[in-house]
């Protein structure tokens, strides 16, 4: 028996190896090439050789917290001293309705320290009888506080000060240098005359330190409780005037040029502080690492493949990336121009000579390609004077896990919205769970007060309740009118637990503003929801100086909820043996 076999030659391979190689087989093979790539096509053009530039430059001046519309005052700002996103966010530390007793222990231990070091530590005992020892927790708070943080105090109480507490009777002295009112108070009047001095040697740099220790910007904040986002405006003086910057919707925790828009005919009192500046430098292509080579034949960079970019037919940022890497990455030059940070800069007058001698003047690139061109690389929207900012903001930092975290969301079975606290700050300054800590409450009072009515008895009847219980860390956010808009209202639901006289629950967590009224704006809640988180922050500025603060952060949510929550139900019994 015989077989044969057909081969068939396929002139169609989907490897681009051998392409890419570009094995050379005969001289008029490579002419070929080298006409079919345009190297014979000569243009009367050079490369860049030296460039000079006009520049004017101003630095911000100003800033004003809050939206525009509000109309806070401005206060003058340095950004060489601060950040924008510590000053922006940035709110009072160790304030509240709840303790914050980790803090307060922590700043009564260094008081005591502070007067070891300037040999006043015998008036440890009189500090430690004083009205500003770190107190018990009140029955009230060991009814509602969580067991760490009542463990805490079983610790620290009555061994330490309440460094808050005795911080803010201590400030209005110091402003009117009366600190030695003190030893009018009661057991402090037992301290020697000879200690004295070093008792107050002691309370300046310790009331210095915490000042200091938690970057706290004064009120008016930045926050807007109703949009659950920052809001501010900056400004500095050109030649041509004052330029107002603002950022109405600040949300990421991170700020950049695009983050702000330009607010003509709105000014905010800066000060003229600019200059002109002219200088002359080369330029140099533009360079980056798995650069493509400029030249056809010379070997490229093994560990570099774009053919294993992988991106999707929408992902046309990626795409274009790529695109200009592979095509027109060697027809960029850099033209390095330093400038401080927190910067306006206005290039009055940009010359570049070619290398054929030739000084040609290039324009803006609105001039190039229009005023309401799609490409705004580093312009300011609605900006009329060409500008460049570059924003005096922060670098890579240190961020804690979130403190605090609410979810927003719709109940649309209740027709209501929740505010619901997943995380709360305790008293020991932990994150709380508040899942976890209203389990634990709930097996409380089920072993106080155990079920009345056997499980499975038929002789009773069916159980009735007006109304379902929710999770006392759901706060309803009611729908209400306000003129012709729609807005959330914060509510509160009774606390059938605390007695006879049921209390209203507030929440725990300073995100739902408790104390006062919260009127969120009714497009905040989307129906995908939103999550707003505080954290503490640590970074470290250009001056070498570092910051630690408090700042929130607002991300999409995980989409709508159900409380549960139900009104006149008749609840089925459990089938039990009769």
């Amino acid at each position: 028996m015989a077989s044969q076999i057909r081969l068939e030659l396929s002139t169609t391979n989907p490897d681009l190896q051998d392409g890419l190689q570009a094995r050379l087989h005969d001289p008029l093979w490579l002419l070929a090439r080298q006409w079919q790539f345009g190297e014979f096509n000569g243009a009367d053009a050079g490369s860049p050789a030296a460039a000079q530039v006009v520049v004017d430059t101003t630095t911000l001046s100003r800033y004003q917290p809050g939206p525009q519309s509000a109309g806070h005052p401005a206060r003058p700002y340095t950004p060489e001293a601060l950040a924008l996103e510590t000053l922006v966010e940035s709110e009072p530390v160790g304030t509240g309705i709840r303790p914050n007793w980790k803090l307060a222990a922590e700043a009564g231990n260094h008081l005591l320290r502070l007067l070891q070091q300037n040999n006043a530590g015998q008036t440890r005992a009189l500090w430690l009888n004083s009205a500003y020892v770190l107190a018990e927790p009140t029955p009230e708070q060991e009814r509602t506080l969580d067991a760490a943080s009542l463990q805490f105090m079983q610790v620290m109480s009555r061994r330490t000060i309440d460094g808050l507490r005795l911080a803010a009777h201590l400030r209005p002295l110091q402003a009117r240098n009366g600190l030695t009112e003190l030893f009018q108070e009661t057991p402090f009047e037992q301290i020697a005359t000879a200690d004295r001095p070093k008792v107050i040697a002691a309370l300046t740099a310790w009331l210095t330190w915490a000042d200091t220790f938690f970057q706290q910007t004064a009120p008016p904040a930045a926050w807007m409780p109703e949009r659950m986002e920052y809001a501010f405006a900056v400004s500095g003086k050109t030649a041509s005037g004052e330029v107002v910057l603002a950022a109405p919707e600040y949300l990421e925790g991170r700020l950049d040029w695009f983050s702000f828009v330009s607010s003509p005919g709105q000014t905010l009192g800066a000060t003229a502080n600019g200059s002109s500046v002219s200088t002359a430098f080369l330029p140099a292509p533009v360079t980056f690492r798995g650069m493509p080579s400029a030249r056809f034949w010379e070997f490229e960079d093994g560990a570099v493949n774009f053919a294993q970019v992988e991106a999707a037919p929408q992902d046309l940022a990626r795409l274009l990336l790529v695109k200009f890497a592979l095509e027109y990455s060697n027809d960029w030059f850099v033209l390095p121009l330093e400038l401080a940070v927190g910067t306006l800069c206005q290039i009055r007058a940009l010359v570049v000579t070619n290398t054929f001698g030739e000084r040609m003047m290039i324009p803006h690139t609105s001039q190039v390609d229009g005023a309401n061109s799609p490409w705004r690389m580093f312009n300011l929207t609605r900006d009329t004077q060409q500008l460049y900012f570059l924003p005096p903001v922060l670098g890579p930092g240190l961020e804690s896990p979130p403190v605090e975290e609410v979810l927003f969301l719709r109940d649309e079975m209740a027709n209501v919205a929740w505010g619901v606290e997943k995380i709360v700050e305790s008293a020991a300054g932990r994150p709380l769970d508040r899942y976890e800590a209203y389990q634990e409450t709930r097996r409380r009072l089920e072993e106080a007060s155990p079920p009345q009515t056997p499980e499975g008895d038929q002789t009773q009847p069916l159980p009735y309740r007006l109304g379902t219980t929710v999770p006392d860390y759901w706060i309803p956010l009611l729908p209400v009118t306000d003129g012709t808009s729609l807005k959330l209202k914060r509510g509160a639901i009774p606390d059938f637990n605390a007695g006879e006289r049921p209390r209203l629950i507030e929440p725990m967590g300073r995100i739902l503003e408790p104390g006062r009224e919260l009127l969120l704006q009714e497009e905040e809640v989307p129906r995908e929801g939103a999550r707003v988180t505080r954290t503490y922050q640590y970074a470290r500025w250009i001056d070498g100086s570092t910051h630690l603060w408090v700042g929130r952060r607002k991300e999409p949510g995980r989409g709508e909820g159900s409380s549960g929550l139900q009104f006149d139900v008749a609840e089925k019994r459990e089938e039990g043996n009769s």
